[in-house]
């Protein structure tokens, strides 16, 4: 199947093309910290929930599958784009480039289903609340997150086996801070490029298009119910049951959505803008999801302000009177 490859040694990543050298130190600097920032937020919130049995619950598991995601896309595509700038390091090997576009698609794809299931969660948890205790356990979240995990996987080893039967017969610079399915086929000539272009468009719209249909049939759902409440108090406290989940799905599909429909109509960006909103749009939510669970998810929130309680007052008792 992938006979008619050509070997090239290497790809180049460029990164932003137009950025003065002047300011490598600074932007790899601040990637970095972008990064640990990720790394940081995501390993505390699946170090909190799993060592915390009150939090072991659907919603909850949900979000740590969310942050697992959001802490892998981090690792698969900064340290690379951060050794470019920091060391002068831009050059990525031909199989790593096409493994970092394979974990760049499915990471995406992966997170995209998770948010179809935490809407699920929301849907039934308000507009079936009776049932919710029964068809949303956490062995049936685990299956469904499972099974957010799976969906995908066969998807994009396909469309990564697609591209590697292209002839790949221009320059090998990769006009991105990563590598991905639309830079690396860039690089491509022949009949191919455009079957593979179609093909994988497809496999993008379902992996992205069918989660959003339901995402949006629930939440639209949820608040039509949470409108017919009469009780005020009752409305705002349903409400805040989902509006963390409304803040991580907006910061997904909105700059997405975003970017496509300023394409549409014809509004173009410059390269280095362009590539600058795609890492913006991809980095976001890994770098603010944990800021969300924290602040924004009422039983986090009052779980994390009683233990740092109790470490404050453990120290007080050990400090010598």
């Amino acid at each position: 199947m992938i006979a008619n490859v050509t070997r090239m040694r290497s790809f180049f990543i460029l990164g932003f093309p137009g950025l003065s050298s002047d300011y490598y130190g600074p932007v790899s600097a601040l990637l970095f910290f972008i990064y640990l920032v990720v790394a940081i937020g995501n390993m505390f919130i699946l170090a909190f929930v799993i060592n915390e049995k009150s939090l072991q619950k659907p919603t909850y598991l949900v979000f740590c599958h969310l942050a697992l995601n959001d802490l892998a896309f981090g690792t698969v595509t900064l340290p690379k784009i951060i050794s470019k700038y920091w060391f002068g390091d831009g050059v990525i090997s031909f199989h790593g480039c096409f493994t970092q576009m394979f974990f760049v698609h499915y990471l995406g794809s992966v997170h995209s289903f998770i948010l179809l299931v935490m809407a699920l969660d929301r849907f039934i948890a308000i507009c079936v609340p009776l049932r919710y205790t029964s068809l949303i356990t956490n062995n049936i979240t685990f299956m469904l997150c499972g099974f957010a995990w799976f969906i995908p996987l066969p998807l994009m080893i396909a469309v990564v086996l697609h591209v590697l039967t292209l002839h790949f017969c221009k320059a090998n610079l990769i006009a991105q801070c990563y590598c991905d399915h639309i830079s690396l086929t860039s690089q491509a000539c022949g009949e191919e490029v455009r079957i593979v272009a179609v093909t994988s468009l497809c496999v993008a719209m379902f992996c992205l298009l069918l989660p959003l249909a339901f995402i949006l049939f629930s939440y639209i759902s949820i608040i039509v119910v949470i409108l017919k409440m009469s009780n005020t108090a009752g409305r705002k406290k349903t409400l805040s049951t989902c509006t963390p989940q409304i803040f991580i799905t907006c910061l997904f599909y909105l700059p997405r959505c975003f970017v496509y429909v300023a394409s549409t109509v014809g509004f173009s960006f410059s390269l280095d803008i362009r590539i600058l909103l795609i890492l913006v749009y991809s980095l976001l939510p890994a770098t603010v999801n944990p800021v969300i669970y924290c602040f924004k998810t009422q039983d986090i929130k009052r779980t994390l302000i009683k233990r740092l309680k109790k470490t404050r007052v453990g120290f007080q008792v050990k400090l010598p009177s």
